[in-house]
């Protein structure tokens, strides 16, 4: 899945101390400037590793504070690996120097649908791995966080066997997920499994690789 982003304004001046805590406003919203609730944004310090987050309210805001002294890597967390967004420095400085509170507005296009890269099944059946609950969670997690929102789950596979049967299993699989999402607290109406057989491969079925890209569970958000 890929998102865009933008800094808009970032305002920063000194704070007491290196060690100190730079104070900030992060501002989500997207390109209509509409803000943004439930987006995760994570600050990395490149040399402590720690790492700060904060997840925004319904103004599209959060407040979070920051040790000076490093540069950060601002990623954006959804479901599966963080996007990266862009690097900021927090410089060190004097004993007798402070810092004014800084505001970073980040817009987002938000998007429509993401394929869910580690949600895998056993070979044939609709039982999930174990390896696929990690990325599963997140999505729960996901959906938590933006209580308004409804998914389609798309159950897709390669065009190995027949075709009916290629339907039939892509629907369990498309179900399993569902019912996944629905055991660990997402009500049931925000959720709609559609299994799509082998009918919308993304890659070339003639090849290994194209038949494993092409087995996939992909979310639309609706």
């Amino acid at each position: 899945m890929k998102t865009l982003f933008t800094l808009f304004f970032l305002s920063i001046f000194s704070i007491v101390f290196s060690q100190k805590m730079a104070s900030f406003t992060i501002v989500v919203a997207d390109y209509k400037n509409v803000p943004l609730k439930g987006e995760q944004i994570l600050m990395v310090g490149q040399s402590s590793k720690k790492v700060f987050k904060g997840v925004t309210n319904s103004s599209g805001t959060f407040d979070i504070d920051i040790p000076g002294g490093d540069v950060y890597d601002i990623k954006i967390k959804s479901v599966g690996d963080a996007k990266d967004y862009n690097t900021m420095e927090i410089p060190a400085i004097g004993e007798n120097q402070s810092y004014n509170k800084g505001t970073l507005t980040i817009m987002i296009e938000q998007s429509k649908s993401f394929t869910l890269d580690n949600v895998h099944f056993d070979s044939g059946k609709s039982s999930i791995k174990t390896s696929s609950y990690d990325e599963l969670k997140e999505l729960v997690e996901f959906l938590k966080l933006k209580p308004e929102i409804k998914i389609e789950i798309g159950g897709h596979t390669d065009n190995v066997g027949e075709e009916r049967a290629n339907q039939a299993l892509s629907q369990d699989r498309a179900i399993s997920v569902k019912a996944y999402l629905i055991e660990h607290g997402v009500l049931s109406n925000r959720l709609i499994a559609k299994g799509y057989g082998e009918s919308s491969p993304i890659a070339d079925n003639n090849t290994e690789k194209g038949k494993r890209l092409n087995r996939r569970t992909e979310v639309r958000i609706l």
